[in-house]
């Protein structure tokens, strides 16, 4: 099998055969189904999975038709990446967040790094709903919104001020697993070690949270398995814990692109 899709990658590149691509994007499609799902399971009822697999597709046809198979990058840990953004930026330009959930966002992101800076540590729900002067229940009903609102947080593209406009998505800065673009690796170095600090100074279950999700790839309900909580629980962890990495990497000089 292996050597069949060596062979018809050989013979794509070499002649861009349309029906050897469609032979490849039906052999590749069902990577199209993972990323939908994935992100999916944090949006919204009205958005229809089949749409985000439409979008996904589009992403995974652009990546056959750019992908070099002589680099030493596995094509499933390409596309992933190519898919993903396809649908991202779909969902981003049907602009369907609120912008009182926006602001809520930057207002909580603001409120922990303000007191994070004051206490020393990672500040508790109760402190973090006072220093907005909302309640415990309406910080909790914003941190669902705003994970509903949250398409693949840490799929976001950065830009590294101390690397001279340099851009990175922060989930590539946590796993190396392929060596993906390895000429950047210098130029990541700095984030990388932020991200990795910030991680480990989370709260224990924020922390649980981010590892299971992203490096274990449990679903938001597996993890609520796991921590005895509701799936709902679960994804209020990840959003805080997005929050706060956010707040404390703005400290070392990352920022988000203009208009975010």
């Amino acid at each position: 099998m292996a050597d069949d899709l060596k062979g018809l990658w050989r013979e794509f590149r070499k002649t861009q055969d349309k029906a050897i691509r469609d032979r490849l994007i039906l052999t590749y499609a069902p990577l199209v189904k993972f990323v939908a799902g994935r992100l999916g399971s944090g949006l919204p009822a009205h958005v229809d999975e089949n749409d985000l697999v439409s979008y996904g597709l589009l992403g995974l046809i652009g990546a056959i038709e750019r992908y070099d198979p002589d680099r030493d990058v596995k094509f499933e840990t390409y596309a992933i990446t190519r898919i993903k953004g396809a649908i991202i930026d779909e969902l981003r330009a049907m602009d369907w967040v609120p912008r009182s959930v926006r602001a809520r966002a930057r207002e909580i992101e603001r409120a922990m790094a303000s007191l994070e800076a004051q206490l020393h540590r990672a500040p508790s729900d109760n402190e973090i709903a006072e220093k907005i002067g909302i309640t415990e229940t309406e910080l909790d009903d914003s941190l669902t919104d705003i994970a509903r609102s949250s398409i693949a947080a840490l799929d976001e593209v950065w830009t590294i001020s101390s690397s001279g406009g340099d851009q990175v998505a922060l989930i590539d800065t946590i796993e190396d697993t392929s060596g993906l673009e390895p000429q950047r690796a210098l130029d990541e170095t700095e984030t990388r070690e932020a991200l990795a600090e910030s991680i480990a100074a989370l709260p224990e279950r924020e922390k649980i949270v981010i590892t299971l999700y992203y490096y274990e790839e449990l679903t938001l309900r597996e993890i609520g398995d796991v921590l005895g909580v509701t799936e709902s629980r679960v994804s209020q962890l990840h959003t805080k814990a997005i929050l706060r990495l956010r707040s404390r990497l703005a400290g070392v000089q990352v920022r988000t692109p203009a208009g975010e």
